[in-house]
Protein backbone atom coordinates (compact mmCIF):
# COMPACT_ATOMS: atom_id res chain seq x y z
CA UNK A 1 0.00 0.00 0.00
CA UNK A 2 1.28 3.48 -0.85
CA UNK A 3 1.35 6.50 1.40
CA UNK A 4 -0.93 9.38 0.43
CA UNK A 5 0.49 12.89 0.43
CA UNK A 6 -1.45 15.44 2.50
CA UNK A 7 1.02 18.32 2.41
CA UNK A 8 4.75 18.87 1.95
CA UNK A 9 6.52 16.10 3.90
CA UNK A 10 3.19 14.99 5.50
CA UNK A 11 1.58 11.67 4.53
CA UNK A 12 -1.28 9.34 5.45
CA UNK A 13 -0.05 5.80 6.21
CA UNK A 14 -3.22 4.33 7.68
CA UNK A 15 -5.49 1.41 6.80
CA UNK A 16 -9.10 0.70 5.95
CA UNK A 17 -10.40 -2.19 8.02
CA UNK A 18 -13.34 -4.31 6.88
CA UNK A 19 -14.38 -6.48 9.80
CA UNK A 20 -17.32 -8.19 11.44
CA UNK A 21 -15.79 -7.33 14.81
CA UNK A 22 -17.68 -4.99 17.10
CA UNK A 23 -15.93 -1.66 17.71
CA UNK A 24 -15.09 -1.40 21.42
CA UNK A 25 -16.64 -4.87 21.64
CA UNK A 26 -20.10 -3.23 21.40
CA UNK A 27 -20.78 -1.25 18.22
CA UNK A 28 -21.29 -2.85 14.80
CA UNK A 29 -19.26 -1.42 11.91
CA UNK A 30 -20.89 -2.89 8.79
CA UNK A 31 -19.07 -0.28 6.69
CA UNK A 32 -15.75 -0.95 8.40
CA UNK A 33 -13.54 1.74 9.86
CA UNK A 34 -10.48 3.74 8.82
CA UNK A 35 -7.48 3.63 11.13
CA UNK A 36 -5.69 6.85 10.20
CA UNK A 37 -2.00 7.06 10.90
CA UNK A 38 0.34 9.77 9.64
CA UNK A 39 4.04 10.41 9.14
CA UNK A 40 6.04 13.62 8.84
CA UNK A 41 9.24 12.95 6.91
CA UNK A 42 11.68 15.74 7.74
CA UNK A 43 15.16 15.68 9.32
CA UNK A 44 13.42 13.79 12.07
CA UNK A 45 10.69 11.29 11.29
CA UNK A 46 7.50 11.48 13.36
CA UNK A 47 4.68 8.96 13.18
CA UNK A 48 1.38 10.34 14.49
CA UNK A 49 -1.08 7.71 15.71
CA UNK A 50 -0.59 4.01 15.20
CA UNK A 51 -2.80 1.09 14.25
CA UNK A 52 -3.39 -2.31 15.79
CA UNK A 53 -3.17 -5.68 14.11
CA UNK A 54 -6.67 -5.74 12.68
CA UNK A 55 -7.54 -6.77 9.14
CA UNK A 56 -3.97 -6.34 7.92
CA UNK A 57 -3.69 -2.79 9.27
CA UNK A 58 -0.14 -3.19 10.59
CA UNK A 59 1.12 -4.51 7.25
CA UNK A 60 -0.55 -1.61 5.43
CA UNK A 61 1.18 0.74 7.89
CA UNK A 62 4.61 -0.82 7.23
CA UNK A 63 4.14 -0.97 3.45
CA UNK A 64 3.09 2.69 3.36
CA UNK A 65 6.28 3.64 5.19
CA UNK A 66 8.29 1.59 2.72
CA UNK A 67 6.70 3.48 -0.18
CA UNK A 68 8.38 6.58 1.29
CA UNK A 69 11.71 4.77 1.57
CA UNK A 70 11.29 4.60 5.33
CA UNK A 71 11.56 1.67 7.71
CA UNK A 72 10.49 1.39 11.32
CA UNK A 73 14.14 1.92 12.35
CA UNK A 74 13.99 5.42 10.83
CA UNK A 75 11.26 6.63 13.19
CA UNK A 76 12.40 9.22 15.73
CA UNK A 77 9.09 10.10 17.40
CA UNK A 78 5.84 8.18 17.87
CA UNK A 79 3.13 10.69 18.72
CA UNK A 80 0.29 9.10 20.68
CA UNK A 81 -2.58 11.58 20.80
CA UNK A 82 -4.86 8.95 22.28
CA UNK A 83 -3.96 5.66 23.98
CA UNK A 84 -7.04 3.62 23.11
CA UNK A 85 -5.78 0.26 21.77
CA UNK A 86 -7.21 0.71 18.27
CA UNK A 87 -4.52 3.40 17.86
CA UNK A 88 -1.76 1.90 19.98
CA UNK A 89 -2.00 -1.88 19.63
CA UNK A 90 1.16 -1.84 17.48
CA UNK A 91 3.14 0.01 20.18
CA UNK A 92 4.64 -3.02 21.89
CA UNK A 93 6.04 -4.23 18.53
CA UNK A 94 7.39 -0.79 17.64
CA UNK A 95 9.26 -0.70 20.92
CA UNK A 96 11.52 -3.40 19.47
CA UNK A 97 11.44 -2.45 15.79
CA UNK A 98 11.93 1.31 16.31
CA UNK A 99 14.64 1.31 19.00
CA UNK A 100 15.53 5.01 18.76
CA UNK A 101 11.94 6.28 18.71
CA UNK A 102 10.56 8.27 21.61
CA UNK A 103 6.92 7.83 22.56
CA UNK A 104 5.34 11.27 22.93
CA UNK A 105 2.18 11.56 25.02
CA UNK A 106 0.63 13.33 28.00
CA UNK A 107 1.32 12.41 31.61
CA UNK A 108 -1.87 10.36 31.79
CA UNK A 109 -1.01 8.83 28.43
CA UNK A 110 2.35 7.66 29.79
CA UNK A 111 0.59 5.85 32.61
CA UNK A 112 -1.65 4.07 30.09
CA UNK A 113 1.34 3.21 27.89
CA UNK A 114 2.82 1.42 30.88
CA UNK A 115 -0.48 -0.15 31.91
CA UNK A 116 -1.39 -1.53 28.48
CA UNK A 117 2.04 -2.41 27.07
CA UNK A 118 4.57 -2.30 29.89
CA UNK A 119 6.42 0.57 28.18
CA UNK A 120 7.93 2.85 30.81
CA UNK A 121 11.09 4.17 29.17
CA UNK A 122 12.02 6.36 26.20
CA UNK A 123 8.85 8.39 26.81
CA UNK A 124 8.54 12.14 26.31
CA UNK A 125 5.74 13.56 28.44
CA UNK A 126 4.25 16.77 27.03
CA UNK A 127 1.59 19.27 27.97
CA UNK A 128 -0.25 22.05 26.16
CA UNK A 129 2.16 24.45 24.47
CA UNK A 130 5.09 22.02 24.32
CA UNK A 131 6.70 21.51 20.91
CA UNK A 132 8.91 19.04 19.05
CA UNK A 133 11.19 20.39 16.31
CA UNK A 134 11.52 17.97 13.38
CA UNK A 135 13.76 20.17 11.22
CA UNK A 136 13.15 21.37 7.65
CA UNK A 137 10.63 23.90 8.99
CA UNK A 138 8.47 21.13 10.48
CA UNK A 139 7.42 21.10 14.11
CA UNK A 140 4.57 19.83 16.25
CA UNK A 141 2.81 21.70 19.03
CA UNK A 142 0.65 19.75 21.48
CA UNK A 143 -2.73 20.75 22.89
CA UNK A 144 -4.38 18.77 25.67
CA UNK A 145 -8.07 18.09 25.00
CA UNK A 146 -8.90 15.71 27.86
CA UNK A 147 -11.98 13.48 27.82
CA UNK A 148 -12.49 13.61 24.07
CA UNK A 149 -13.12 10.86 24.80
CA UNK A 150 -10.38 9.42 27.08
CA UNK A 151 -8.77 11.54 29.81
CA UNK A 152 -5.26 11.52 28.28
CA UNK A 153 -6.28 12.84 24.86
CA UNK A 154 -4.30 15.55 23.11
CA UNK A 155 -4.12 17.02 19.61
CA UNK A 156 -0.96 17.77 17.61
CA UNK A 157 -0.59 20.83 15.37
CA UNK A 158 1.98 21.09 12.56
CA UNK A 159 2.67 24.80 12.21
CA UNK A 160 4.11 24.91 8.68
CA UNK A 161 1.27 23.03 6.94
CA UNK A 162 -1.25 24.09 9.60
CA UNK A 163 -2.60 20.57 9.93
CA UNK A 164 -4.36 19.57 13.14
CA UNK A 165 -3.97 15.90 14.04
CA UNK A 166 -7.03 15.64 16.25
CA UNK A 167 -7.16 12.06 17.53
CA UNK A 168 -10.70 10.76 17.96
CA UNK A 169 -12.11 14.29 17.81
CA UNK A 170 -13.81 14.96 14.45
CA UNK A 171 -13.77 11.23 13.63
CA UNK A 172 -16.32 8.89 12.05
CA UNK A 173 -17.07 5.23 11.50
CA UNK A 174 -16.70 3.87 7.95
CA UNK A 175 -13.87 3.10 5.56
CA UNK A 176 -12.76 5.53 2.88
CA UNK A 177 -14.63 5.13 -0.38
CA UNK A 178 -12.07 5.96 -3.03
CA UNK A 179 -10.49 8.97 -1.35
CA UNK A 180 -9.33 9.95 2.11
CA UNK A 181 -10.17 13.66 1.61
CA UNK A 182 -13.40 15.63 2.03
CA UNK A 183 -12.77 17.69 -1.12
CA UNK A 184 -12.54 14.53 -3.23
CA UNK A 185 -15.71 13.02 -1.81
CA UNK A 186 -18.49 12.84 -4.43
CA UNK A 187 -21.97 14.08 -3.62
CA UNK A 188 -23.39 10.55 -3.53
CA UNK A 189 -21.02 9.61 -0.66
CA UNK A 190 -21.78 12.60 1.58
CA UNK A 191 -24.87 11.10 3.26
CA UNK A 192 -22.75 8.02 4.07
CA UNK A 193 -20.23 10.14 5.94
CA UNK A 194 -22.87 12.22 7.69
CA UNK A 195 -24.58 9.06 8.99
CA UNK A 196 -21.34 7.39 10.03
CA UNK A 197 -20.09 10.54 11.75
CA UNK A 198 -23.31 11.04 13.71
CA UNK A 199 -23.42 7.37 14.75
CA UNK A 200 -19.76 7.49 15.81
CA UNK A 201 -20.45 10.61 17.86
CA UNK A 202 -23.60 9.20 19.47
CA UNK A 203 -21.93 5.87 20.30
CA UNK A 204 -18.47 7.06 21.34
CA UNK A 205 -18.35 10.78 22.11
CA UNK A 206 -21.82 11.93 23.23
CA UNK A 207 -21.22 11.49 26.96
CA UNK A 208 -18.27 13.88 26.71
CA UNK A 209 -20.00 16.68 24.79
CA UNK A 210 -19.05 19.43 27.31
CA UNK A 211 -15.42 18.44 26.77
CA UNK A 212 -15.88 18.60 22.99
CA UNK A 213 -17.02 22.21 23.33
CA UNK A 214 -14.00 22.99 25.53
CA UNK A 215 -11.70 21.36 22.98
CA UNK A 216 -13.17 23.38 20.11
CA UNK A 217 -12.64 26.54 22.14
CA UNK A 218 -9.03 25.53 22.92
CA UNK A 219 -8.29 24.88 19.24
CA UNK A 220 -9.82 28.16 18.04
CA UNK A 221 -6.48 29.97 18.46
CA UNK A 222 -4.91 27.93 15.64
CA UNK A 223 -5.22 28.63 11.93
CA UNK A 224 -6.24 25.25 10.54
CA UNK A 225 -5.82 24.31 6.88
CA UNK A 226 -6.66 20.65 7.43
CA UNK A 227 -7.98 18.36 10.17
CA UNK A 228 -6.58 14.83 10.23
CA UNK A 229 -8.50 12.68 12.73
CA UNK A 230 -7.71 9.11 13.70
CA UNK A 231 -10.89 7.82 12.01
CA UNK A 232 -12.87 9.01 8.99
CA UNK A 233 -12.16 11.66 6.37
CA UNK A 234 -9.25 14.07 6.33
CA UNK A 235 -10.76 17.55 6.07
CA UNK A 236 -8.50 19.66 3.89
CA UNK A 237 -11.13 21.33 1.66
CA UNK A 238 -13.38 22.82 4.32
CA UNK A 239 -12.07 21.88 7.77
CA UNK A 240 -14.50 24.36 9.30
CA UNK A 241 -17.36 22.09 8.21
CA UNK A 242 -16.41 19.21 10.49
CA UNK A 243 -15.86 21.64 13.38
CA UNK A 244 -19.39 22.97 12.86
CA UNK A 245 -20.78 19.46 12.73
CA UNK A 246 -19.11 18.43 15.98
CA UNK A 247 -20.17 21.68 17.62
CA UNK A 248 -23.76 21.00 16.58
CA UNK A 249 -23.60 17.43 17.86
CA UNK A 250 -22.10 18.58 21.16
CA UNK A 251 -24.93 21.04 21.68
CA UNK A 252 -27.64 18.40 21.12
CA UNK A 253 -27.40 17.45 24.80
CA UNK A 254 -27.67 21.08 25.96
CA UNK A 255 -31.02 21.81 24.33
CA UNK A 256 -33.63 20.17 22.12
CA UNK A 257 -31.99 18.77 19.00
CA UNK A 258 -33.53 18.57 15.51
CA UNK A 259 -37.31 18.80 14.84
CA UNK A 260 -37.58 15.06 14.24
CA UNK A 261 -39.12 12.17 16.18
CA UNK A 262 -37.46 8.89 17.08
CA UNK A 263 -39.90 6.10 17.94
CA UNK A 264 -38.43 3.06 19.68
CA UNK A 265 -40.75 0.19 20.48
CA UNK A 266 -40.85 -3.42 21.58
CA UNK A 267 -43.85 -5.72 21.95
CA UNK A 268 -44.27 -9.26 23.23
CA UNK A 269 -47.73 -10.25 22.03
CA UNK A 270 -48.91 -7.31 19.94
CA UNK A 271 -50.68 -5.26 22.60
CA UNK A 272 -48.07 -2.49 22.84
CA UNK A 273 -47.76 -2.68 19.05
CA UNK A 274 -51.45 -1.87 18.72
CA UNK A 275 -50.89 1.46 20.49
CA UNK A 276 -47.80 2.04 18.34
CA UNK A 277 -49.95 1.98 15.22
CA UNK A 278 -52.32 4.59 16.68
CA UNK A 279 -49.41 6.83 17.65
CA UNK A 280 -47.84 6.54 14.21
CA UNK A 281 -51.15 7.48 12.65
CA UNK A 282 -51.28 10.64 14.76
CA UNK A 283 -47.73 11.60 13.85
CA UNK A 284 -48.24 10.91 10.14
CA UNK A 285 -50.93 13.56 9.89
CA UNK A 286 -48.33 16.28 10.63
CA UNK A 287 -45.71 15.41 8.00
CA UNK A 288 -42.76 15.37 10.40
CA UNK A 289 -39.59 13.37 9.80
CA UNK A 290 -39.70 10.18 11.88
CA UNK A 291 -37.27 7.37 12.70
CA UNK A 292 -38.79 4.04 13.79
CA UNK A 293 -36.81 1.30 15.51
CA UNK A 294 -37.83 -1.98 17.11
CA UNK A 295 -35.97 -3.63 19.97
CA UNK A 296 -34.41 -6.12 20.24
CA UNK A 297 -34.55 -6.55 16.45
CA UNK A 298 -32.20 -3.62 15.73
CA UNK A 299 -28.75 -2.81 17.03
CA UNK A 300 -28.76 -0.07 19.70
CA UNK A 301 -25.84 1.61 17.88
CA UNK A 302 -28.12 2.80 15.08
CA UNK A 303 -30.96 3.67 17.45
CA UNK A 304 -28.67 5.89 19.53
CA UNK A 305 -27.76 7.97 16.49
CA UNK A 306 -31.37 8.74 15.60
CA UNK A 307 -32.40 9.24 19.23
CA UNK A 308 -29.53 11.67 19.78
CA UNK A 309 -30.44 13.73 16.73
CA UNK A 310 -34.19 13.88 17.44
CA UNK A 311 -35.85 16.39 19.75
CA UNK A 312 -38.84 14.07 20.09
CA UNK A 313 -38.54 10.60 21.61
CA UNK A 314 -41.35 8.08 21.93
CA UNK A 315 -40.73 4.90 23.92
CA UNK A 316 -43.12 1.96 23.69
CA UNK A 317 -42.46 -1.08 25.89
CA UNK A 318 -44.53 -3.58 27.85
CA UNK A 319 -44.03 -4.83 31.38
CA UNK A 320 -42.03 -8.04 31.66
CA UNK A 321 -41.98 -9.84 35.02
CA UNK A 322 -42.73 -6.74 37.11
CA UNK A 323 -40.25 -4.54 35.23
CA UNK A 324 -39.59 -3.08 31.80
CA UNK A 325 -39.17 -5.26 28.71
CA UNK A 326 -35.40 -6.03 29.10
CA UNK A 327 -34.21 -4.92 25.63
CA UNK A 328 -35.87 -1.54 26.14
CA UNK A 329 -34.48 -1.19 29.64
CA UNK A 330 -30.99 -1.77 28.23
CA UNK A 331 -31.56 0.89 25.57
CA UNK A 332 -32.75 3.40 28.16
CA UNK A 333 -29.66 2.67 30.24
CA UNK A 334 -27.55 3.51 27.18
CA UNK A 335 -29.49 6.74 26.61
CA UNK A 336 -28.84 7.62 30.22
CA UNK A 337 -25.14 6.71 30.05
CA UNK A 338 -24.62 8.68 26.83
CA UNK A 339 -26.31 11.77 28.34
CA UNK A 340 -29.03 12.02 25.71
CA UNK A 341 -30.74 14.83 27.51
CA UNK A 342 -33.37 17.45 26.65
CA UNK A 343 -36.01 15.46 24.78
CA UNK A 344 -39.75 15.81 24.57
CA UNK A 345 -40.93 12.32 25.45
CA UNK A 346 -43.97 10.05 25.35
CA UNK A 347 -43.97 6.64 27.03
CA UNK A 348 -46.57 3.95 26.37
CA UNK A 349 -46.92 0.27 27.12
CA UNK A 350 -49.12 -2.67 28.04
CA UNK A 351 -49.09 -4.71 31.24
CA UNK A 352 -50.74 -7.95 32.28
CA UNK A 353 -51.37 -8.97 35.88
CA UNK A 354 -49.30 -6.08 37.22
CA UNK A 355 -47.36 -3.06 36.03
CA UNK A 356 -43.68 -2.29 36.50
CA UNK A 357 -42.30 -0.93 33.22
CA UNK A 358 -43.51 2.55 34.02
CA UNK A 359 -41.62 2.47 37.33
CA UNK A 360 -38.40 1.61 35.49
CA UNK A 361 -39.06 4.30 32.90
CA UNK A 362 -39.52 6.92 35.61
CA UNK A 363 -36.35 5.87 37.42
CA UNK A 364 -34.19 5.82 34.29
CA UNK A 365 -35.48 9.15 33.00
CA UNK A 366 -35.37 10.97 36.33
CA UNK A 367 -32.16 12.91 35.70
CA UNK A 368 -32.32 13.17 31.91
CA UNK A 369 -33.89 16.66 31.71
CA UNK A 370 -36.68 15.15 29.63
CA UNK A 371 -39.97 16.96 29.14
CA UNK A 372 -42.29 13.96 29.59
CA UNK A 373 -45.50 14.89 27.80
CA UNK A 374 -47.54 11.76 28.49
CA UNK A 375 -47.36 8.23 29.87
CA UNK A 376 -49.96 5.87 28.41
CA UNK A 377 -50.20 2.56 30.21
CA UNK A 378 -53.02 0.07 29.74
CA UNK A 379 -53.95 -3.43 30.87
CA UNK A 380 -53.78 -5.99 28.12
CA UNK A 381 -54.97 -4.72 24.76
CA UNK A 382 -55.70 -0.99 24.46
CA UNK A 383 -59.36 -0.04 24.22
CA UNK A 384 -60.78 2.07 21.41
CA UNK A 385 -60.71 5.00 23.80
CA UNK A 386 -57.05 4.31 24.59
CA UNK A 387 -56.18 4.20 20.90
CA UNK A 388 -58.03 7.41 20.13
CA UNK A 389 -56.26 9.12 23.02
CA UNK A 390 -52.87 7.87 21.81
CA UNK A 391 -53.51 9.13 18.29
CA UNK A 392 -54.55 12.57 19.50
CA UNK A 393 -51.63 12.90 21.91
CA UNK A 394 -49.19 11.90 19.16
CA UNK A 395 -50.66 14.47 16.78
CA UNK A 396 -50.19 17.28 19.30
CA UNK A 397 -46.75 15.96 20.16
CA UNK A 398 -45.67 16.14 16.52
CA UNK A 399 -46.98 19.69 16.29
CA UNK A 400 -44.88 20.71 19.31
CA UNK A 401 -41.74 19.14 17.82
CA UNK A 402 -42.24 20.99 14.54
CA UNK A 403 -42.03 24.26 16.47
CA UNK A 404 -38.41 23.52 17.45
CA UNK A 405 -35.95 25.28 15.08
CA UNK A 406 -33.40 23.14 13.28
CA UNK A 407 -29.75 23.45 14.35
CA UNK A 408 -28.51 22.43 10.89
CA UNK A 409 -27.24 25.41 8.95
CA UNK A 410 -24.96 25.84 5.97
CA UNK A 411 -22.73 22.81 6.52
CA UNK A 412 -22.25 21.53 3.00
CA UNK A 413 -19.02 19.76 2.15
Amino acid sequence: MKAVKIADKVFWIGANVHSEDLFEGIWPIPNGIALNSYVIKANKVAVIELVREWGGASMSFIESLRSLNLTLKDVDFIILNHLEPDHTGFAHILKSLSPKAKFVTTEKGAALLDGFYGIDENIMVVKSGDKVDLGENKSLEFIEIPHVHWPETMASYEEDSKILFSGDAFGAFGVHQGSIFDDQTPEVNKPYWEQEMLRYYANIIAMFSPNVIKAIDALAQFKINAIAPSHGLIWRGKPEVVIKKYSRYANYNKDFAEPEICVVWGSMYGNTEAMLNAILKGIASEGIYIHIHRVPNEEPSFILADAYKSAGLIIGAPTYEYSMFPPMKYLLELLQKKHMWHKKVIYFGSYGWSGGAQKDFNALSEHMNWDIIEQLVFKGHPTVQDLNKGEEIAKKFAQSILEIPSKIKDEDY
